[in-house]
């Protein structure tokens, strides 16, 4: 079925539909020449349309082992190259199946470079996949619909739960949309979790009486969750904290400094970091359309600790005398492979210091 990709400023990408669906949602690309499964079931693009700029994909097929959530909450798929037939011996599935059994709207054979260069030039904006046949009405009512705001509450748990074993330490994990390999690398490292729903205050964190908090990453605008800025807020001094993506803004803006939205975010396996006490780089995984506003950082308070090469945002801080941390790209994603999984080392050797 001929459908489209109609932006909000009217551009318009032609392509196929995969099967007589619609969708609204923010209009975003990832860079990731891998990784689609994990894209379509990260909830931090819950309520976003995901365009791939690599224009092959499903060719390694979908399994049941990549997905970071128990279901999608991607609002729409746009590709070059629909693959039918993969390759992969841990294959379950093609990926047109997974997209049809999930209700996932995909739009193919597009021009996704093109699309690229449109949100890459003008930001990240509305868009609408629809079929051909839809009328001008339709669409103008489509495009006058809002955006979805309150999407972590749509994402995060509903029921406390645990995973790990052992006497390793306790660490409470505030979920605002946490992917699975977040959760087991925390595990790998040694930790014996317990995942709270996004909004538990921080009286009901404290009663558990961990040695640690996680906060995790997530969709949206950090500031559309103000009750969780103030749960963090009053967390800092009382456990170690280390927060991921927008585990990593919460904790600025409990700090008091200021995050922005970026013109059309990091999202993609293949980003550059600077560790600045050490000086190297490492290639990371990105998933964020926010940043912490450098200039308004405490400076008493807050250090930068990694910067983004591509384009010298923050990326990573720590406060100067609390075991407090944090960065904004993903390390449990593991595109070095390994690079970045010693930040989960790094918090545990905080926590054993109080166990």
């Amino acid at each position: 079925m001929n459908g489209k990709l109609i932006l909000e400023d009217g551009s318009t990408f032609a392509g196929e539909l995969l099967s007589n669906a619609q969708s609204v949602g923010e209009v975003v690309f990832n860079t990731g020449m891998t990784g689609y499964q994990e894209v379509l079931t990260d909830p931090s693009y819950c309520g976003q349309i995901v365009t791939m700029t690599y224009p092959l994909i499903g060719n390694y097929g979908t399994a049941t082992l990549f997905n970071q959530a128990a279901k999608s909450y991607v609002r729409g798929f746009v590709i070059g190259e629909l693959c039918l037939e993969h390759s992969n011996w841990q294959a379950e599935t093609n990926l047109p199946d997974y997209l049809e059994k999930n209700a996932i709207p995909c739009l193919y054979g597009v021009d996704t470079r093109a699309i690229t260069r449109k949100i890459r030039s003008t930001g990240t904006m509305k868009g609408i996949i629809v079929p051909d046949t839809i009328t001008t009405n339709e669409i103008t009512a489509l495009l006058a619909s809002p955006l979805e705001t309150q999407v972590v509450a749509e994402v995060t748990t509903k029921e406390i739960y645990h995973m790990g074993e052992g006497n390793g330490p306790k660490v409470a994990v505030l979920d605002y949309g946490i992917k699975r390999n977040i959760l087991n690398s925390l595990v790998k490292a040694g930790c014996n979790l317990t995942v709270l729903p996004a909004f538990t205050t921080a009286e009901e964190v404290l009663a558990l009486n961990t040695d640690g908090v996680f906060l995790s990453n997530g969709p949206g605008d950090p500031k559309d969750v103000p009750k969780s800025v103030e749960t963090v807020k009053q967390l800092i001094g009382k456990k170690p904290i280390f927060g991921i993506c927008l585990g990593h803004q919460l904790l600025a803006l409990a700090m008091g400094a200021n995050t922005y939205k970026l013109k059309f975010g990091h999202r993609g396996a293949n980003h550059p970091v600077k560790d600045l006490a050490s000086g190297r780089v490492y290639i990371t995984s990105q998933n964020h359309g926010y940043a912490v506003e450098e200039k308004t950082l405490p400076d008493h308070d807050l250090v930068i600790t990694h910067r983004a090469v591509n384009d010298e945002t923050v990326e990573g801080m720590k406060h100067r005398n609390l075991p407090v941390f944090s960065v904004q790209y993903h390390p449990e994603a593991a595109p070095g492979p390994d690079d970045n999984t010693y930040l989960f080392d790094e918090f545990m050797a905080i926590l054993k210091k109080g166990v």
